[in-house]
């Protein structure tokens, strides 16, 4: 098992999910990936992420409600969101249950260095 702390990316675009894991890597994280919200509400169960990078609009489960689910899950209370969605207006609805919200294009240099800064891996 790794000492890391770890990141689940739950993002249906296979190009968006290497751009945010190979950025929170690099950022020091191991990282955990799931394309489906109905896979992820599964893993979500099983597991303690230190940090989710969400999508809102996912196969299976949406992401709104992944992220209602981990806040309501006393497991999770110290787990961080990372909300990434080109709905702006569905972003701002949720602004108060996410840690950050960044709208898509997202860059791999911006996540990197918004891991850096507020998702301390040393707690």
């Amino acid at each position: 098992m790794s000492s890391k702390p770890l990141a689940y990316i739950v993002e249906d675009y296979e190009d968006m999910v290497v751009v945010f894991s190979k950025a929170m890597e690099r950022a020091g994280y191991e990282i955990e990936a799931a394309r489906d919200g109905a896979v992820a509400q599964q893993r979500l169960k099983e597991i303690v992420p230190d940090v989710v990078v969400l999508d809102l609009h996912l196969p299976g489960v949406s992401g709104d409600v992944l992220l209602k689910e981990i806040r309501a899950d006393v497991r999770m209370k110290n787990t961080r969101v990372l909300l990434t969605t080109a709905d702006a207006a569905k972003a701002d609805s949720l602004r108060d249950l996410a840690d950050l919200v960044l709208l898509k294009p997202v860059s791999f240099v911006q996540l990197q260095q918004l891991a850096e800064k507020y998702f301390p891996k040393d707690k």
